[in-house]
């Protein structure tokens, strides 16, 4: 059976033929029409699919259905988007509204748990039933899966790894309108931030110093590049970057015992200069049993983490609603 795993961005919509293999038979991309509040968004992607059905003479029978990840606050059983704000929706029913222009099955859950799931099936987190999924981008986004099954919770707002407080005073304000989240110590604004700090208040000579008068500005890629370097300045914030992170990730394993963590998103191109900092700070605040139960590894899937998440939900999820039916 093919499944089709959607990825629903801000500015761009991703989207995938998929095999119960893990194939992937083709991908592409259409714009995301933000126009009317996003109300043409459904129709897109239905005209999009179908485009690609007849392109590759698939019939419906040999379509499963279509697994979707959408950013924003879901009901997670019912498909029906509460908000998402880069999108313009406000109490939109996504699921009933693809379902009746697509004609197939469709299941929807938050776009970083699709992540997580792709690389639990396919990537770095591949044959894990006990994984932590951490995406460092300009926030930081996060699934937690236990047992194979993505974690909810009651309002559906489990997984929100980037708004643990780290700092419980004197915190930077993050968006979500608390301070001293993970996100603004460890994501890629936030790394930037401290950077910019660091600078201010030291006037010691470094690489990074030279990058930011030459550039007028400075990125948590120029940090690590940097850091990697030896640069004492930039090794100062990638270290506590990876402190706050790793003080995160350590209360989470010991609540959770998972066997994998996959760290994903831009900032994970530093590689080993975020992990080895990472790994100590980790085995510092979990303990001996959890910390020897688990890795940590870079995502492996990039963009197409999404899409493959999507695909994942489709096979195992409209399966078990077709056979319960």
């Amino acid at each position: 059976m093919i499944n089709i795993g959607v990825d629903l961005g801000g500015t761009t919509i991703k989207m995938a033929l998929i095999d119960d293999d893990g194939k992937m038979i083709d991908k592409w991309a259409i714009a995301t029409n933000t126009i009317d509040n996003g109300k043409h968004i459904a129709a897109d992607i239905s005209a999009s699919v179908l485009k690609k059905m007849k392109q590759f003479n698939l019939e419906r029978s040999t379509v499963r259905g279509v697994g979707v990840g959408a950013p924003g606050f879901i009901n997670m059983d019912t498909g029906f988007i509460y908000q998402a704000v880069n999108i313009g929706w406000k109490d939109y029913a996504l699921k009933d509204e693809l379902e009746k222009s697509i004609g197939l099955p469709v299941v929807i859950d938050n776009d970083a748990n699709m992540a997580a799931l792709g690389e639990m099936w396919l990537g770095a987190g591949l044959g894990a039933k006990n994984l932590i999924c951490v995406t460092l981008g300009t926030g930081v986004g996060g699934g937690i899966i236990c047992d194979g099954e993505i974690l909810h919770g009651v309002s559906g707002m489990a997984g929100e790894i980037g708004h643990i407080t780290v700092l419980p005073s004197d915190g930077a304000p993050c968006n979500c309108g608390k301070t001293g989240c993970l996100e603004t110590v460890s994501s890629a604004t936030g790394i930037r931030r401290l950077a910019l700090d660091a600078l201010d208040y030291n006037d010691s000579e470094s690489i990074l110093r030279d990058i930011f008068e030459s550039k007028g500005d400075i990125t948590a890629e120029d940090v690590f590049n940097c850091a990697a370097q030896n640069d004492p300045l930039s090794s100062t914030v990638a270290e506590k970057a990876a402190f706050y992170l790793g003080f995160a990730l350590g209360a989470l394993a010991v609540t959770i015992n998972p066997e994998k963590i996959v760290i994903g998103g831009g900032v994970s191109h530093a590689g080993e200069t975020l992990l080895t900092p990472l790994t100590k700070y980790f085995k510092r605040f979990s303990l001996p049993r959890v910390f020897d139960a688990c890795s940590i590894d870079i995502a492996k899937l990039g963009n197409d983490a999404g899409v493959i998440g999507g695909a994942w939900l489709s096979k195992t999820k409209l399966q078990q609603a077709h056979t319960t039916a």
